[in-house]
């Protein structure tokens, strides 16, 4: 516990096998009350390994996508009792070292999410970070700060937290199962009125290190702008998407 809230990691797993012990030794378990692990049909033995450390880990009996996964993993914490919910990549690209700076940050009052970010600094071509993954992000983040009158360093980053108001407060179940759920969840944020900070974090880029290709890193893109420009026509009550029914 941390300042009396519950905290849990939950961590979205598909053949995380060759990471997940990396990741989990470098979690802070003095401040960590549980850590939830959902498997989305992996290939390997992610469960089986998740099991051996401890892990409360859920089972998909199918891949139901990226999104698909958060969901089930943001549940799954709620129904657990968690106060502070830690978002963490199982395949060791981000440091599990910042759990408590960022539970830190979500006790303290002052902030309702916090994301880690890699571009605050200059950790993300350090870590390995592909040139065109650096400057579509930036783009992107750039043309999302316009639409959605923010200023955030960037809008994807795969480890956040969150305060459980938060996640109770969101119609999460009208988000994507694919990719772009990430950017859905944070513009239902932005127009919900929740605050955020940010907090800088080191990446890492290597062969085991999730990643998506190039295909689906357009579709992601255009899936990004879409969400942006959504909602921009629904604070202008032009058009209402689904996605901002609260």
């Amino acid at each position: 516990m941390m300042d009396g809230k519950r905290i849990a990691v939950v961590l979205p797993a598909y053949n995380a096998a060759k990471t997940l012990q990396q990741t989990y030794d470098e979690i802070p378990m003095d401040i960590v009350d549980d850590v939830i692990l959902t498997d989305d049909a992996s290939k390997d033995n992610t469960a089986e390994l998740a099991r051996s450390l401890g892990i409360h880990v859920i089972e998909h009996n199918r891949n139901r996508g990226y999104g698909g996964n958060q969901k089930t993993c943001y549940e799954s914490a709620l129904a657990r009792g968690a106060d502070i919910i830690i978002m963490l990549h199982p395949d060791y690209q981000y440091s599990p070292r910042l759990i408590r700076a960022m539970a830190a940050m979500l006790t303290s009052g002052h902030y309702d999410v916090v994301i880690a970010s890699r571009i605050l600094g200059k950790g993300a071509l350090k870590g390995g970070m592909p040139l065109y993954k650096y400057v579509a992000n930036r783009a992107l983040t750039l043309t999302q700060n316009i639409l959605m009158n923010a200023k955030l360093s960037e809008y994807h980053t795969g480890y956040r937290g969150w305060r459980k108001e938060v996640l109770e407060a969101l119609p999460l179940d009208l988000c994507s199962d694919d990719f772009v759920f990430d950017n859905q969840m944070l513009a239902q944020v932005v127009n919900a009125g929740f605050t955020i900070g940010e907090i800088s974090c080191p990446t890492r880029y290597f062969a085991e290190a999730s990643s998506i290709n190039f295909r689906r890193s357009v579709k992601y893109g255009l899936g990004v702008l879409k969400t942006s420009a959504a909602y921009r026509l629904n604070r202008l009550g032009i058009y209402r998407d689904k996605i901002f029914r609260k």
